[in-house]
This record gives C-alpha cells, structure tokens and sequence, in this order.
C-alpha cells in the first residue's frame, strides 16, 4: 500500500474515532474530509504542474507564451512588426496550396485519359 492511501486511511479511522466517541457530529466530520480532499487534490495538481513542466523543459520545449514574448522581442530588434500567430497561418496556406496542387493534377490525369 502506498504512503498516499495509508495516510488517508489512518485520516479516516481517526474521524470514525471522533464520531464513535462523540467528539464530533458526523456533519463535521464529512466537511473536515471535503476539506483534506480538496486541499489534498489542490496539492496533487500543482505537483503535476511542475512534473510536465519539468519534463517539457527538459525536452527543450517552450510555452507559447513565452514562444510569442520572444518573437516579439526578437520583432524589436529587428525593427519588423510582431507577427501574430504566423505558423497558424502558414500551416493553413500550406495546405490550401497542397490541395490546389493536388487537384490540379487530378484533373489534368482525367483530361489526359
């Protein structure tokens, strides 16, 4: 059994304790476990943030944001406009250009036939 599951069983017995002997009401009880759950899920979260941020730097990725930020800095100093989103459109036309390839030579093979 893992640390993780051990601690929330040994947090559930000592709740059960507590209501067992009358310490606590049940209703309290259930809002002290809501509580442990989301602080528990809030905590687990933000370690899964750093791990994948971890992982991406180390595989020599960048946010976008911080993709654009530079790009625009780099636009500066160059004395050039910031593009906005330039790979999006290029992808875009990239393909349209593709298709209209492909399409011509489609139809030039139907003449031909």
């Amino acid at each position: 059994m893992s640390k993780a599951s051990n601690d929330l069983f040994s947090t559930l017995r000592t709740y059960i304790a507590k209501v067992t002997e009358g310490e606590r009401s049940p209703a309290e009880v259930a809002a002290a476990v809501n509580s442990w759950a989301r602080e528990s899920a809030d905590a687990l979260k933000a370690k899964i943030h750093e791990e994948v941020d971890a992982s991406v730097s180390k595989m020599g990725f960048i946010k976008r944001d911080e993709f654009d930020r530079l790009a625009a800095q780099v636009a500066v100093l160059s004395g050039k406009k910031a593009p906005v989103k330039k790979a999006a459109v290029k992808k875009s036309a990239v393909k349209k250009s593709a298709r209209k390839t492909t399409t011509k030579k489609s139809v030039k093979k139907v003449v031909k036939k």
